[in-house]
């Protein structure tokens, strides 16, 4: 998985599997994803492993090495989740500027 050029989406960070490394492990996630904690990396590929949408396998070493990849189901969220980030990119200043307007300044009545 490695982090796409352009940044994050709103809502979180976004990420895919390249053709060469397609098993990658929990360490190496992690280095191409500075900013998100190792609890949240954590969490969230559990979630998705329990969704099915991510398969974990363990490597019997020591430490055990941990690597994951996208499943056939996963894997059919390509292009729906290609079309969420092209609408993303092209609303983004809209997105930015209405979140700059609606969020309350210090001093602000609820603020």
């Amino acid at each position: 998985m490695q982090q796409q050029d352009g940044g994050p989406v709103p809502g979180g960070r976004h990420v895919h599997l390249d053709a060469v490394d397609r098993h990658p492990a929990f360490a190496e996630l992690q280095r191409r994803m500075p900013g998100v904690s190792q609890k949240m990396l954590s969490t969230t590929l559990r979630s998705l492993t329990r969704d099915g949408l991510v398969a974990r396998r363990v490597e019997p070493t020591v430490p055990p090495r941990v690597h994951y990849r996208l499943t056939d189901l996963g894997l059919s969220l390509e292009a729906v989740l290609a079309a969420v980030r092209d609408w993303a990119e092209e609303h983004m200043a809209e997105i930015d500027r209405a979140d700059s307007t609606d969020r309350p300044r210090p001093g602000d009545a609820g603020g």
